[in-house]
């Protein structure tokens, strides 16, 4: 069986724009993750995050709005499907709501992606944008 994850987040004085540029650029995304990531836009591009723990390819974009991509872990069984991942950036006022949702993810890693999206990318987006020091669980 295969779960999906639904999240929605605010982030208070922050443009869409920054967001899209926290997920889509490399430099970025590894200096937020702690960890190497590459990472394109570009339809069909691959991409792999926390040093290759994470993969997946870049399927769809609107720059600024949509990110859907293929995404998977290196501890899936290898009969588990890769999941889809979406983010839509919505403008709200002055900051932008964050719609995540995170389809076909396995059973048994339902429970710790969805804390994992708050662990490794909201939380510490939200720490950064307010220029304080990003906080990381151990992995």
């Amino acid at each position: 069986m295969a779960k999906q994850i639904t999240q929605k987040v605010t982030f208070k004085k922050t443009k869409p724009k920054v967001l899209f540029d926290l997920y889509m650029n490399s430099k970025k995304h590894s200096h937020i993750a702690g960890s190497p990531v590459k990472i394109s836009s570009k339809a069909g591009a691959p991409f792999s995050a926390h040093g290759g723990y994470i993969t997946g390819t870049s399927v769809y974009t609107v720059k600024d709005k949509i990110i859907i991509q293929t995404w998977r872990g290196s501890n899936w069984a290898a009969g588990d499907p890769d999941s889809i991942f979406t983010i839509i950036l919505e403008p709200k006022g002055k900051g932008t709501v964050l719609h995540a949702i995170h389809s076909n993810v396995p059973d048994a890693h339902a429970e710790s992606i969805e804390k994992g999206w708050f662990d490794h990318y909201w939380n510490p987006w939200k720490q950064y944008l307010a220029g304080k020091k990003i906080k990381r669980p151990k992995m």
